[in-house]
């Protein structure tokens, strides 16, 4: 069965889920994570150097201004057609291997949910394991 975990986000930024993702796994397989939302993304990336993450969010706000004047969608703020922008580049779903209830990362890599609203937000991931045949 699918579980559900919920992740606070301080605003705009990564939060590494790597932990939350891993408490909730067992046995060996398919680790797949779904993001029930249109204005975050979950990324699989560097875990070791906060610039890389840093680098990652000046090269997105290149590419989906905040306020751009030809968005039509700005409801929630101009930071509102951005970030559903950003959500189509870096993506809403994950699938990683897992061995004996833990994922198969790389060294350097973790598992982070990427805030684009610039306000807090309570987001909820969807984690459903797919086990390995016998």
């Amino acid at each position: 069965m699918p579980k559900v975990i919920e992740i606070r986000t301080p605003g705009r930024g990564f939060t590494n889920i790597t932990a939350q993702v891993q408490a909730e796994l067992s046995g060996s397989g398919l680790c797949h994570l779904f993001l029930q939302h249109t204005s975050a993304s979950l990324i699989l990336t560097e875990n070791a150097s906060p610039e890389v993450r840093t680098d990652l969010e000046t090269l997105i706000g290149r590419a989906a201004p905040d306020g751009d004047p030809a968005y039509r969608h700005d409801d929630e703020g101009p930071d509102d057609m951005a970030a559903h922008f950003r959500t189509l580049l870096a993506g809403h779903e994950l699938s990683l291997p897992m061995d004996a209830g833990r994922l198969m990362l790389g060294t350097w890599q973790g598992v982070f949910l990427w805030e684009h609203r610039a306000h807090p937000h309570r987001r909820r991931i969807v984690i459903t394991q797919l086990p390995e045949r016998q």
